[in-house]
């Protein structure tokens, strides 16, 4: 049954937009105020990305403990904002129950903020952090300098993210700006609000009445139309004028056929010649009739650049040319499929963007139009449309049901009226012949993890320490599909992936390097440098031999579970149990090799499985006091956070602070500052966060998750015992818990980007 929706203004000018989606678990708000950087005076940079930070730091109704922030994050649920060019959003997902709440802090502090000048100088340190990261990240560098690659006169080629120097607080001129940028766009004619959730319509109706009532009354402000982008002299970079509404949509659909790498396709041509090493088309900026999007595309070195590119033009000529409902009609089954499995959150900002999950309509299919008719075309390949992705079909595969194999565990923990599946598969690889073949599996797995991608299926392929694991989650009819594709590329890859590439992975921020390094470091290993080498299927065939793996499944009905055992029929290895999870006996310090000049830290403090439900509530209590000491009071730097987390089967503290002139080791001191103050009990956040492990309010993905880790920790539970444990935590189990955190015989691992200090905490030995 499709989603019912609602379209109303309010008194105050207000568009409101509802959606009852009645499978989802959670609700969501995304609001948009039609207003953003580029619509902030010009001698003020960063003046509305100034605001949107100034608005989470509480007001006299909500303060900072009690803002929005602290509200969704004691849900377990998500929150954030974004500044665009002409454009403001504001968005968060909690449980249903709570939507209210969540609303009511949103709009309040939104239409009655606090610019206080004390917070303001405190943000604006923040705001430079921000920016200091920023001018350090390649990526965002490139971006910038593709921005500026337009017309100077436009004001994308311009500096808008704001500093300490372009934020001039102690200018009144500056203050009067601020305060009529709020006034003239934060008001009703300004904004979109849109709710989705499982509620009936009336309910949602009624929550968004009562709570955006707090917004003035106003009309709409015409947004000042921007000058000529002129084209670009960037590679790969598009720009369009006078483009018709819709055009946004269209471009999706392009995009949706630029990232097909089947046979007959741009992609598969490029994929086919062993050419295409990533491709990333996005959006750079959309605004009254003007586009500008790009293609970062990475070829490999043997490749031909000026072949790739007269292809790309030869594609471009052929979709122009090609019947739009042969395009349109499985662009409509993608946007359904997207739908089906989007978020609260997702369904809440498409909607507040006016840009909802669906095929193009008669204006869409102009907008198409024209927006073909302003690429570059010439006759040149051989392309033809490839049918409707089998990923796409909701029906389960045609195949003999087998039982399923021993080391596959299944999970009750999800219901199949979900209609949400996942699949884990893990193997212990003990060949030192692992690092080159990883590469190996990993080129033959990315065109179909971009297939599923394009699907809204996720299908994941990591390693950690001496374990390769494959995840895969969806609709179970796509999920069984991909796994069959994804286990026979695994035995057999395609030719082409046996040629040594160097490629270089994507920069990331310090912080997220870490991130990512984190498994394979509660794993006791380091990531190993994999030497080009030459390597043969018959190596491949012989770790297969070696190997052994285990897994769980999730979500599966009895039919789609017998599909399934088929499936497993292919999988390679021997069918094994699960080895116990890492284990370390001291205090470890590991340096990580990080991208960036930027102090970046990792503290992991790993808990027996039997506290789970302690650290959980340790972890949520702790989480305010950190963001308020670290990130408010002490301004380290803006990636600030702290959470509990299962990482390799081991359940933990984990704390991560990113800052530009703080060092990892007083950083490190800071948290153990932190953790000596102890911790209140708070029964009304030990309610809450019992609530968040009821499955019925718990979203599919971390379900599954949590079952998988309490898995991997062979020590399975369930979560109405974890609800029961938590409920039951007393603040002498809080205070015993942090007392054993803090022995100096305590285990915990610091993951930093900086080599061991002399000493750690109190004195010790690195």
């Amino acid at each position: 049954m499709p989603d019912a929706t609602r379209h109303l203004t309010l008194a105050n000018g207000l568009q409101l937009t509802l959606r009852h989606a009645p499978r989802l678990k959670r609700s969501a708000a995304a609001l948009r105020v039609h207003a953003g950087s580029h619509d902030a005076p010009a001698k003020w940079p960063g003046l509305a990305h100034f605001l949107e930070h100034l608005f989470f730091l509480g007001t006299p109704r909500f303060p900072l403990n009690d803002g929005l922030m602290r509200y969704v994050q004691a849900l377990g649920g998500q929150v954030n904002a974004s500044t665009r060019e002409r454009a403001t959003d504001f968005f968060f997902e909690v449980p249903p129950t709570t939507l209210g709440g969540g609303l009511e802090r949103m709009c309040q502090m939104l239409a009655e903020p606090d610019l206080g000048i004390e917070r303001q100088h405190r943000e604006r340190e923040v705001i430079h952090a921000e920016f200091i990261a920023w001018s350090r990240n390649p990526q965002a560098q490139q971006q910038f300098a593709l921005l500026q690659s337009v017309s100077p006169s436009h004001p994308l080629a311009a500096f808008h993210a704001g500093n300490r120097y372009t934020l001039a607080l102690q200018d009144s001129a500056f203050q009067q700006a601020l305060g009529s940028f709020h006034q003239r766009f934060y008001q009703g004619g300004q904004i979109t609000l849109s709710l989705c959730g499982p509620q009936p319509l009336d309910e949602l109706e009624h929550l968004g009445r009562q709570h955006a009532k707090l917004f003035a009354a106003g009309e709409h402000v015409p947004q000042v139309a921007p000058p000529p982008l002129s084209a670009t002299n960037a590679a790969l970079a598009f720009t369009h004028e006078h483009l018709p509404r819709g055009a946004e949509q269209a471009l999706e659909l392009l995009i949706t056929c630029l990232d097909d790498n089947r046979a007959g396709t741009w992609s598969g041509a490029l994929r086919e010649r062993g050419w295409l090493q990533g491709l990333k088309a996005e959006t750079l900026y959309a605004f009254a009739g003007q586009l500008l999007w790009h293609l970062d595309l990475e070829l490999t070195a043997n490749a031909n650049p000026d072949e790739a590119i007269a292809l790309l033009h030869g594609w471009f000529s052929f979709i122009r040319q090609a019947d739009p409902e042969q395009l349109n009609h499985p662009f409509g089954l993608l946007q359904l499929s997207r739908e089906r499995n989007a978020s609260a959150l997702e369904l809440a900002h498409r909607d507040s963007t006016g840009r909802p999950f669906a095929k193009l309509d008669t204006q869409g299919l102009q907008a198409l139009a024209s927006l073909l008719e302003g690429l570059p075309c010439s006759p040149h390949g051989q392309w033809q449309l490839p049918p409707v992705d089998p990923l796409l079909t909701a029906e389960l595969p045609a195949v003999t049901a087998q039982p399923l194999p021993p080391a596959l565990k299944i999970s009750d923990q999800l219901p199949a009226a979900r209609q949400y599946a996942a699949l884990y598969l893990r193997w212990h690889v003990p060949s030192p012949l692992r690092h080159q073949l990883q590469r190996v599996l990993e080129q033959a797995l990315a065109p179909l993890q971009a297939r599923c991608e394009r699907a809204s299926v996720q299908l994941q392929f990591t390693s950690a320490g001496e374990y390769w694991q494959l995840r895969c989650a969806g609709l179970s009819a796509a999920v069984l599909r991909a796994v069959e594709q994804a286990l026979a590329l695994m035995l057999t890859p395609p030719a082409s992936c046996w040629l040594p590439r160097a490629t270089q992975p994507a920069a990331l921020i310090p912080i997220r390097a870490l991130l990512k390094q984190l498994p394979d470091a509660v794993q006791g290993s380091q990531p190993a440098a994999v030497p080009a080498c030459t390597l043969a299927q018959h190596q491949l065939a012989s770790l297969w031999q070696q190997a052994s793996w285990h897994g769980l499944a999730a979500g599966f009905d009895n039919a789609a579970l017998g599909a399934l055992g088929s499936v497993m029929q292919h999988c390679p290895g021997q069918g094994a149990r699960p080895n116990p999870a890492p284990t370390w006996v001291s205090r470890r310090w590991q340096h990580a090799e990080a991208p960036g000049s930027e102090h970046a830290l990792l503290l992991f403090c790993p808990l027996p499985a039997a506290n789970e439900a302690t650290g959980r509530l340790l972890a949520q209590l702790l989480q305010g006091p950190v963001y308020q000491r670290l990130r408010v009071e002490l301004q380290l730097g803006y990636a600030v956070f702290s959470a509990f987390r299962q990482v390799e089967g081991v359940c933990g503290l984990l704390f991560g602070v990113q800052s530009p002139h703080t060092s990892q080791v007083q950083v490190l001191d800071h948290l153990r500052t932190l953790l000596e103050r102890g911790v209140s009990l708070d029964p009304a956040a030990r309610q809450a966060l019992a609530e968040q492990f009821d499955e019925a309010a718990m979203a599919n993905a971390d379900v599954a998750e949590w079952a998988w880790q309490t898995h991997l920790a062979t020590h399975p539970g369930r979560l109405d015992a974890l609800r029961g444990s938590i409920l039951k935590t007393r603040q002498t189990d809080l205070d015993q818990l942090l007392s054993n955190l803090l022995d100096t015989g305590s285990t915990w691992l610091c993951l930093a980007n900086a080599a061991a200090p002399d000493t750690f905490w109190q004195g010790e030995k690195a």
